[in-house]
C-alpha cells in the first residue's frame, strides 16, 4: 500500500516518518497546537490501535516511529493527518492567533495546487515512511528524533525539551505515554510470525 506517494510494504512494522506543515510554517511554536497533537497522539493510541514508540514536536515539523496493532499504517497515517490538520485550522481561526490571516493565506495559497483539497492544506503531502527491520536502525532513529531539539540549539540535552520522548526513555515522567521499545525488540517480532527477519 501507498501512505501518498511513498511505500508502506509491510503494515505491521514499525516506520519511521515525518509530517511537515506546508512552508515550513511555524504553527508548533505556539503551545495549544502542540498541546492538540499530544492529546491526538493519546486518542490514537487509545482508539485506533497505534504504537507510538518515539515523537518529537518540532516548530514546523513533527518525527514519530509507529506502527499499527491492526496492521493497517497506511490508513493510521491518514486520519492522524487529517484529524490534526482539520482541528490546528479550527485553533488558527477560533483562539487568539496574530498569525491567523498570514497563516490561513499560506493554507489556502498550498491548497489550490492540489485538487484534493477543500479550502486549506495544512499538512506537506507525504510523510517519507521508513521501514525500520533492524533493532540498530531503530536505536539510530530514536537517537535522531531526540537530539533535533540539541541540534536546535533549544535545548542542551535531549530530556530537557518536553515535547518529545526523549524524556521517557530516561526514566523522567514526559507529557504522555508512549511504548517504551525495550532492548531485544526485534526478536518479540520474530516469535510473533513475521518470517522475514534473519
Amino acid at each position: 500500500m501507498k501512505e501518498e506517494g511513498y511505500n508502506i510494504r509491510d503494515q505491521s512494522l514499525p516506520h519511521f516518518m515525518t509530517f511537515t506543515v506546508v512552508d515550513w510554517v511555524d504553527v508548533f511554536s505556539r503551545k495549544n497546537y502542540r498541546d492538540l497533537i499530544l492529546e491526538s497522539f493519546n486518542f490514537c493510541r487509545k482508539e485506533k490501535g497505534m504504537i507510538l514508540n518515539a515523537y518529537v514536536i518540532m516548530s514546523n515539523h513533527i518525527h514519530v516511529v509507529m506502527r499499527s496493532k491492526n496492521e493497517r499504517l497506511s490508513d493510521l497515517v491518514r486520519d492522524f493527518k487529517k484529524f490534526t490538520a482539520k482541528n490546528c485550522i479550527n485553533l488558527i481561526k477560533t483562539e487568539p492567533e496574530s498569525r491567523k490571516d498570514w497563516m490561513l493565506k499560506r493554507f489556502e495559497f498550498a491548497a489550490r495546487s492540489h485538487s484534493r483539497n477543500d479550502i486549506h492544506q495544512f499538512w506537506k503531502y507525504g510523510s517519507h515512511p521508513e521501514e525500520i527491520f533492524t533493532e540498530n536502525f531503530m536505536w539510530t532513529k530514536l537517537e535522531y528524533i531526540h537530539l533535533n531539539p540539541v541540534r536546535a540549539g533549544i535545548v542542551e540535552k535531549a530530556s530537557d525539551y518536553l515535547y518529545s520522548s526523549a524524556r521517557n526513555y530516561v526514566g523522567t515522567q514526559g507529557l504522555i505515554e508512549i511504548d517504551l521499545i525495550e532492548p531485544k525488540f526485534f526478536d518479540s517480532i520474530k516469535e510473533a510470525n513475521f518470517g522475514h527477519f534473519m
